[in-house]
């Protein structure tokens, strides 16, 4: 299993000129993945944003969002157009995990239904696909075309009907941040739409967890997994990592259900915790 490190730019009060040093030190540590997740009336960084910022301070490591909500995105051509400028920024590096979104506050200030949801993603995705292939034009040219299968896409969500998108219309799943059940009911799911669907090899399965190390790391996950998710806290917190035992046993268990890739998100936008985080992984022999 290869593992990344989210960038801090989901924590609120981050300062966005952190994001090219930490994308730089994430690099240099050997961290496979770059991480970033999308949120609309929240203290974050916009993902597409703050992954240009972290290509340009990097060569090497894959940049993925985990994920961008295109929900509530209304125009899929101008969506897909940045998607392909971030892609060529970062000389072909960006893997696109895609969702609905399911804050019902981002859909609102978007006014955008809530229904209908999932036939407009495929509708946008098809769309985006369009301007990926170079099939979108006009009197001065199209629209370059990206290479065939760039930017790998992912498809998130966990319901029977995202399963079957994610095995269908795209190269695998990105998991929730949380819920071993639901980790393993979707990697099972997935795979069994993806033999079904006839195709070869088998899906991508990527899946987060929060992590803070250090002083005070439960007290600091504590209040950010509560800030951001309210109700959700207790069902959340479980499955946060703040201390090197659990991150040991989080990892042999996620690889055992089956994931690709894991890709910690930090809870605090504390610039150490790329060091805490890498020498953590070193102790318990899981090297990025």
């Amino acid at each position: 299993m290869r593992i990344g490190i989210g960038l801090p730019s989901g924590v609120p009060g981050a300062d966005g000129r952190s994001i090219g040093p930490w994308a730089t030190e994430s690099e240099h540590r050997g961290f496979r993945l770059l991480g970033a997740f999308d949120r609309l009336v929240y203290d974050t960084l916009d993902p597409l944003v703050a992954l240009a910022a972290a290509a340009g301070r990097t060569e090497r490591i894959e940049l993925v969002t985990t994920v961008l909500n295109a929900g509530y995105r209304g125009n899929p051509v101008v969506l897909a157009k940045q998607i392909s400028s971030l892609e060529r920024v970062s000389g072909g590096r960006l893997t696109v995990g895609l969702g609905m979104g399911g804050w019902a506050e981002d859909y609102a200030v978007s006014d955008v239904p809530m229904t209908g949801r999932g036939a407009a993603l495929e509708a946008a995705l098809a769309t985006m696909r369009t301007v990926w292939r170079g099939e979108m034009t006009g009197p001065a040219g199209p629209i370059p075309a990206l290479p065939p299968g760039r930017p790998q896409l992912l498809l998130a969500g966990f319901v029977p009907a995202a399963f079957t998108r994610a095995a269908t219309l795209s190269d695998g799943w990105v998991a929730p941040a949380f819920g071993l059940q639901i980790l393993k009911k979707g990697v099972d799911a997935v795979r069994r739409e993806w033999a079904n669907a006839g195709r070869q090899g088998r899906p991508r399965i990527v899946v987060e967890r929060y992590f803070c190390l250090g002083p005070g790391a439960p007290e600091t996950a504590d209040a950010y997994v509560a800030r951001y998710y309210g109700d959700l806290y207790p069902q959340v917190r479980h499955d946060v990592v703040t201390d090197t035992d659990r991150l040991s046993t989080e990892i042999d268990r996620l690889a055992e259900v089956g994931a690709d890739d894991l890709v910690l998100l930090p809870c605090s936008r504390g610039f150490e915790q790329i060091g805490l985080l890498s020498d953590a992984l070193d102790e318990v022999g899981r090297k990025p």
